[in-house]
């Protein structure tokens, strides 16, 4: 059992927590962003307050690793990053759709026998997606997919589907059954994170602190704002 600290910044949610043997100790959590490099700073520095209080060494980071935000992920890989260095202690990295798929598992909600698909938005009518059942288990990896009316006809036709996370919006409006459920105010958050952290320090699943990217999917573009662009 382990002491850990956890890191969430996929989404224009930035959140921090510690846990220790699986249990909670600390989180905070701002929903006003993204404003993940203003607040990493002073809630790490809130959360490894924390961890000294246990008087034991920090065991491992566990950093929520993507698909997301491509600024927000490189911010918190970042921080986790400095941590692990600093402390001496591994990393964990944790896909961020199994996250959203677990804590639809561990919630009042869940409907037992359906299929859990995370979804987060990718702009346009495009979803970052994965697919597991009501056990945990991936049955389909994470991609980026431009989702219509028929992009999950298959799997729609044989149960209920439960779509989770902020791409849930996106996904309402396509009009997909009676078989469609839609959950997107679940979120990535780090007090979420303990169960699978704690599973991956167990079974030694650490990522390679120097070397280690978030699971982006896609390359990054850079947008201008059209008041921006010269006129000719």
């Amino acid at each position: 059992m382990a002491l850990i600290l956890h890191l969430e910044t996929s989404t224009r949610v930035c959140s921090i927590a510690v846990s220790r043997d699986g249990h909670l100790l600390f989180s905070r959590a701002d929903r006003e962003g993204p404003a993940h490099a203003t607040l990493i700073g002073p809630y790490l520095d809130e959360a490894l307050a924390v961890v000294e209080r246990q008087g034991v060494a920090l065991d491992a980071v566990a950093v929520s690793a993507g698909p997301g935000s491509y600024t927000g992920l490189r911010i918190g890989v970042s921080a986790a990053k400095g941590v692990c260095y600093a402390r001496q202690c591994p990393l964990i990295a944790l896909s961020t759709l199994e996250l959203l798929a677990d804590t639809y598992r561990h919630s009042p909600d869940t409907e037992n026998g359906c299929l859990i698909r995370p979804v987060l938005d990718a702009r346009r009518m495009e979803v970052y997606t994965a697919l597991y059942d009501s056990d945990g288990q991936c049955l389909e990896p994470m991609r980026a997919l431009v989702v219509d009316e028929t992009t999950f006809a298959s799997e729609l036709s044989t149960r209920p589907v439960v779509f989770v996370g902020n791409g849930a919006v996106k996904m309402e409006t396509l009009g997909l059954g009676d078989n469609a459920h839609f959950l997107p105010d679940v979120e990535p958050l780090a007090e979420h994170m303990p169960s699978l952290a704690e599973q991956a320090f167990m079974e030694g699943r650490f990522a390679d602190v120097a070397y280690f990217e978030p699971y982006y999917i896609k390359d990054f573009v850079a947008t201008v704002k059209k008041h921006l662009i010269p006129h000719h």
